[in-house]
C-alpha cells in the first residue's frame, strides 16, 4: 500500500497508521533489522534502524504499514522544462502480467509526460559483466553481492566488520543511471520504476523512485488502458540477458556461471532467513571459500513495490512470475539484434561501475545477565520450564524479547503466555470481586430493609412501654390488695405475667433497633467464647468444639453483648441437630484489622428460601410459642454496632452435600465511632 495522502508523506521510509494496527506482531517477527518498536500497543518503525526491505509491509494484513510515496515529486519532474527519463526494472513482466505486449506498457509509461523510458535491464548487463570478472578470475578473499540496497543497509548497519567484503559495484539501477545520463545529457532528470521501496533512498544519482504500485496509481489516475495508446519500443540501449536479473539466481544466471554445489564458488541465499543466516556464518568463517549472492526477497519480483502484496506465502504467485519474465527475456534474446547490443555494452564499457560503502553501525550493546533475568522475571520466567521460545511476541527467544524490553522496542504484554496467565488473574480477581460486589449489594439491600424494621420497631416499643408499664403496676396493685382465696388474684396474675412477657418482647424490639449504647472494651475473645461455649447446654450426643487459629487474641468489643451473640447462635445451633446429635465447630480466624468467628454446624440447615429472612424480626422457623422470631435481628443489631458483619451459608438438601450451617461473624479489633 502506498501513502496517497500528502499530509502522510515525509522523509521516513516506511510508517504506521496507528489506526489500523492491530497488535499481531507480525511485522516485529518479519523484521530481519527488529527495527520495529511496540509503544503503548502501537507498532513504529525506527527510520534509522530500518533497512527498506519492506518485509512489514508484506506481511501487514491490515495495510498499516505503508511506504514514502513519491507520486507527487514525480509529476512535480515532469512539469519541469528539464526532460525526464523513466527506467524500469527488469521485473515488470511479473507485475503487469496482463499486458502482453510489452511496448504498450513503454506506451502508457511514455503518456504520464516521460520523454525516455528504458529498461534497465542494460544496466544489469553492465553489472553483471562486472561480477562475471571476479568470479571467473576466482579473487580471494570471497565478496558479498552489492546490488540488493536492503542488504547492503543492512551490513552497514549490524555488520560493519564486513564492508571490506562488499563487492565495491553499483546496482543496475545505478548502472543504468549513469548510461542514460552520458547519452542523454548531465541535465536529465532519472525516475526508476520497480519492485523496490529501498531504491527510494539507495542513491542520490536518482531523482525519484516509483514502485509498480505507484505506477498504476499514475495510469489509473489518466484513466488510460492499454488499449488506448500504440504500442513503442524501449529507448536504447536496450537490454539483454540482463533481464532474467529479477529472479532467484538471476545474477549467476545473468553471467552464465552455474552455482555449482562442487565447485564451492558461490552461495545464494534469499529471504529474511536466509540471508541473515548467510551473514552469519560467512562472518564466522564457517564460509569462508564462497562468494555470497544475497537478495533479501525470495527475487526482486517478490519485493514490497509489486502488487498485490502476497500477505501470505505463496508459491503458485511466485513461480507465475519468475514464469512471466523468463518468457519476456527468452522471448527477447530471441528477436533482439545481438550486434547493436554488443555495440552498446562496447560503448558503455567505459562507465565507472564502482561505489563506496559507508560504516553506520548502530548495534546495541548487550545488557547484563543480571539485567535480561530481572525482566524475564518479571514475564514469570523464573525457570527452564518457563523459556517455551513461542517467537508469538516477534522475537526469537524469550531472552531476546526480554533484550529488545531493556532496549525500549518491546513490552512486558507482548510475551502471549505472560498476558493470558495475567487476564486469567484479572479474570479470577473479577470473579472474586463481582462476589463480593453481589454480597455487598445483597447485604445492602438487607441493611436497608431491616433499618426500616428497625425504626418501625424502635416506634412501636416506644409506643408499648408506657401502657405496659401502666398494665404492670396497676395489675401488681390489684393483685397485692386482693384476698389470697379471691379468685380474681389467679386472673391479675395471668395479667401482670402477660404484661411481663409482653414487656421482654418490647426490649427485644428495642435491642433489635439498637438504640442502647455499646461498652467497648479490650477482651481476649478466646476466653469470651469459651466463656459462651459453657453456659450452652447441649444434650450429650452434641459435641461442642474450638480451634482457635489467631496469634492476637485481643479485640475492642462490649463483652455482653458479644456473649449474648454468641450464646444464642450456639444455642440454634444444638436446637438445629437432629434426634442423632452431631458437631459444632467453633473456629476463629484472623487478618492484619480482622478477627472472624466461625460457627459451623452439622444441623439440618437452612431452607434456600429462608436465608434472607433469617435477620428479619419476629421470623421463626422454630414451632409456635418455641421462638419469638427476635433472636437473629438482635445478634445483627449488636453486631452492626460493633461495625462488623455476619454472614450465613447452608446447606439443607442432603443431595448436594453434608446438610448444616455457618455464621461467620468479623469483627474489627479497634473499636470504630
Amino acid at each position: 500500500m502506498t501513502q496517497t495522502d500528502e499530509s502522510l508523506k515525509g522523509k521516513n521510509l516506511v510508517t504506521t497508521i496507528k489506526e489500523r494496527c492491530r497488535v499481531c506482531y507480525t511485522c516485529v517477527r518479519e523484521c530481519p533489522a527488529k527495527a520495529i518498536k511496540i509503544s503503548n500497543g502501537q507498532a513504529e518503525v525506527i527510520p534509522e534502524r530500518c533497512i527498506g526491505c519492506g518485509n512489514c509491509i508484506k506481511v501487514c494484513s491490515q495495510n498499516a504499514k505503508v511506504f514514502r510515496n513519491e507520486i507527487i515529486k514525480t509529476r512535480s519532474l515532469l512539469k519541469s522544462d528539464q526532460p525526464v527519463a523513466a527506467i524500469v526494472a527488469p521485473s515488470f513482466p511479473a507485475e503487469f502480467s496482463e499486458i502482453r505486449n510489452h511496448r504498450l506498457l513503454v506506451s502508457l509509461i511514455r503518456a504520464q509526460g516521460f520523454k525516455y523510458v528504458a529498461e534497465v535491464s542494460f544496466g544489469a548487463d553492465l553489472v553483471a559483466a562486472e561480477y562475471g570478472k571476479i568470479l571467473k578470475s576466482q579473487t580471494y578473499p570471497p565478496l558479498i553481492s552489492s546490488d540488493c540496497p536492503a542488504i547492503v543497509s543492512y551490513i552497514e548497519h549490524y555488520h560493519p566488520g564486513l564492508i571490506d567484503s562488499l563487492a565495491r559495484i553499483v546496482s543496475p539501477m545505478v548502472a543504468m543511471t549513469r548510461v542514460m545520463r552520458k547519452k542523454y545529457g548531465k541535465d536529465l532528470k532519472i525516475v526508476f520504476i520497480g519492485p523496490c521501496i529501498a531504491k527510494k533512498d539507495e542513491s542520490d544519482e536518482v531523482d525519484a523512485a516509483l514502485t509498480f504500485r505507484e505506477l498504476r496509481e499514475m495510469i489509473n489516475h489518466k484513466g488510460l488502458k492499454p488499449a488506448d495508446v500504440s504500442p513503442t519500443e524501449f529507448d536504447p540501449p536496450l537490454g539483454g540477458k540482463g533481464g532474467i536479473f529479477p529472479v532467484s539466481r538471476g545474477l549467476l544466471n545473468t553471467v552464465g556461471i552455474k552455482e555449482d554445489i562442487f565447485e564451492r564458488n558461490v552461495i545464494v541465499a534469499e529471504g529474511r532467513s536466509a540471508f541473515q543466516e548467510a551473514i552469519k556464518e560467512f562472518e564466522s568463517g564457517q564460509i569462508a571459500q564462497e562468494h555470497l549472492e544475497l537478495l533479501c526477497c525470495e527475487g526482486c519480483i517478490m519485493g514490497p513495490g509489486m502488487s498485490p502484496y502476497p500477505f501470505f506465502s505463496s508459491l503458485s504467485r511466485r513461480y507465475r512470475k519468475r514464469a512471466s519474465v523468463s518468457d519476456y527475456v527468452l522471448h527477447k534474446l530471441e528477436t533482439m539484434d545481438l550486434k547493436a547490443w554488443e555495440n552498446d555494452i562496447e560503448s558503455f564499457s567505459n562507465i565507472d561501475m564502482s561505489r563506496e560503502f559507508t560504516n553506520r553501525d548502530i548495534r546495541y550493546q548487550k545488557p547484563d545477565r543480571e539485567e535480561i533475568d530481572k525482566v524475564l522475571v518479571k514475564m514469570g520466567k523464573t525457570g527452564p520450564q518457563d523459556f517455551l521460545d513461542c517467537g508469538a511476541c516477534g522475537y526469537d527467544s524469550c531472552e531476546d524479547h526480554a533484550v529488545a524490553i531493556i532496549r525500549g522496542l518491546a513490552e512486558h504484554e507482548m510475551c502471549l503466555p505472560f498476558t493470558i496467565e495475567k487476564l486469567h488473574n484479572y479474570i479470577r480477581e473479577l470473579n472474586v470481586s463481582n462476589e463480593k460486589l453481589a454480597n455487598t449489594q445483597e447485604a445492602l439491600r438487607h441493611s436497608e430493609k431491616l433499618a426500616g424494621m428497625g425504626q418501625l420497631s424502635a416506634g412501636i416499643a416506644h409506643e408499648l412501654n408506657n401502657p405496659l408499664g401502666i398494665i404492670t403496676m396497676y395489675s401488681n396493685i390489684l393483685k397485692d390488695e386482693a384476698k389470697p382465696d379471691d379468685p380474681v388474684r389467679a386472673d391479675l396474675e395471668l395479667i401482670a405475667e402477660q404484661a411481663e412477657r409482653c414487656k421482654k418482647i418490647v426490649g427485644g424490639l428495642l435491642n433489635f433497633a439498637r438504640k442502647n449504647q455499646v461498652n467497648f472494651t479490650e477482651t481476649n475473645i478466646n476466653n469470651l467464647l469459651e466463656h459462651a461455649i459453657s453456659t450452652v447446654i447441649s444434650p450429650p450426643e452434641v459435641k461442642i468444639s474450638m480451634d482457635s487459629r489467631i496469634s492476637d487474641p485481643m479485640v475492642k468489643l462490649d463483652f455482653d453483648q458479644m456473649t449474648q451473640v454468641f450464646t444464642n447462635l450456639l444455642k440454634n445451633s444444638v436446637e438445629a441437630m437432629p434426634e442423632t446429635g452431631g458437631l459444632i465447630q467453633v473456629r476463629l480466624t484472623e487478618n492484619t484489622d480482622e478477627v472472624t468467628v466461625h460457627i459451623i454446624d452439622s444441623g439440618t440447615g437452612i431452607a434456600p428460601e429462608n436465608i434472607s429472612k433469617l435477620f428479619t424480626p419476629f421470623f421463626t422457623t422454630k414451632p409456635i410459642g418455641k421462638g419469638t422470631g427476635l433472636g437473629l435481628p438482635i445478634i445483627y443489631g449488636i453486631v452492626k454496632m460493633h461495625k462488623g458483619s455476619i454472614a450465613v451459608k447452608s446447606n439443607a438438601d442432603p443431595g448436594k452435600g453434608a446438610t448444616g450451617t455457618t455464621f461467620s461473624i468479623t469483627l474489627p479489633r479497634k473499636a470504630m465511632t
